[in-house]
């Protein structure tokens, strides 16, 4: 089970240097990146010259980018979309200089007064009764604009689930991929635990349009914690997914004084979710997910 999945991280919360990021790859042996930021800067203010840098270094360490975790679509959807999408169109030059094949967006941010509860006038059935249903075409128009350049770059759209925008929980996002059936899913637990939504219910909604999952777990009091010691249904969740790339996405706390607490050599985990450095705190996050896989390769 465990040999048909394969790794890929958000390696900048182990370090903001590529050379931080490599070493974080390497010893926890991931040959794949979903980038987001280097050097402090977002991915999407990186050229594409910045970027055939980047790629050339990390293929001198065995590290290829599989995806582009960009942040287009995190707009408020009443603002002007036209440098928005002029901005996103750079960025896909940027994803075919790195040799992505994924970017990651997101379904823009909704009013707050739509966005204030998550749940359906209707109990959660009637997409086009919920407070943000009347913004679903302006939505769709946008993702559609997404869609078509990136479908002539070549780079697989694939939208996540995100607190604040359009599909935040599994019934509008269902109504984005019938919508729009080329951008696939991006299935983040974690997301739908913060916005009240039981996972195992979201992933029989969404798991015909999942093209690959972050792996990120989440307390039902909203608390990130690594895979496996939250509600997020993870396991259960890996069992069923025809997929095969994983993202980690720790989202850990960092205790930064903690280690000037311990003894040379020793480190403490603080109520399961706060570590002495980010090292600490990546390295934790990727060995629960293995030790999830190796339970389900267990089992066979």
């Amino acid at each position: 089970m465990k040999d048909r999945f394969v790794l890929s991280a958000f390696a900048d919360e182990a370090g903001g240097s590529l050379d931080a990021q490599i070493a974080a790859l390497r010893r926890n042996g991931i040959g794949l990146l979903e980038i987001r930021g280097v050097d402090g800067k977002n991915i999407s203010d990186i050229t594409p010259e910045e970027a055939g840098k980047i790629a050339e270094k990390l293929s001198a360490f065995g590290i290829s980018v599989r995806s582009v975790g960009s942040p287009f679509g995190k707009q408020n959807i009443l603002e002007d979309f036209g440098p928005h999408f002029d901005k996103f169109r750079r960025g896909l030059e940027t994803a075919r200089a790195l040799g992505a094949r994924y970017m990651r967006i997101f379904s823009f941010f909704m009013p707050r007064e739509a966005s204030q509860g998550i749940r359906y006038r209707d109990g959660g059935e009637n997409v086009s009764e919920s407070p943000c249903g009347p913004f679903f075409n302006e939505v769709a128009g946008r993702l559609e604009r997404f869609y078509e350049e990136a479908e002539a770059a070549g780079i697989l759209l694939c939208h996540e689930n995100e607190k604040g925008i359009y599909g935040d929980v599994p019934e509008r996002c269902v109504q984005i991929h019938r919508a729009l059936p080329g951008i696939r899913a991006v299935f983040d637990p974690a997301n739908y635990i913060q916005c009240g939504v039981d996972t195992l219910k979201a992933w029989s909604m969404i798991k015909p349009f999942a093209e690959y999952l972050h792996i990120k777990d989440c307390r039902p009091d909203g608390t990130v914690v690594a895979s496996g010691y939250g509600a997020g249904n993870i396991a259960a969740i890996l069992r069923e997914f025809e997929g095969e790339m994983l993202t980690v996405e720790p989202h850990l706390a960092v205790f930064k004084g903690l280690e000037e607490l311990e003894r040379a050599g020793e480190s403490s985990v603080i109520d399961g979710a706060r570590f002495p450095s980010s090292d600490a705190a990546f390295d934790f996050a990727v060995n629960a997910l293995k030790k999830i896989l190796s339970e389900i390769d267990g089992e066979g």
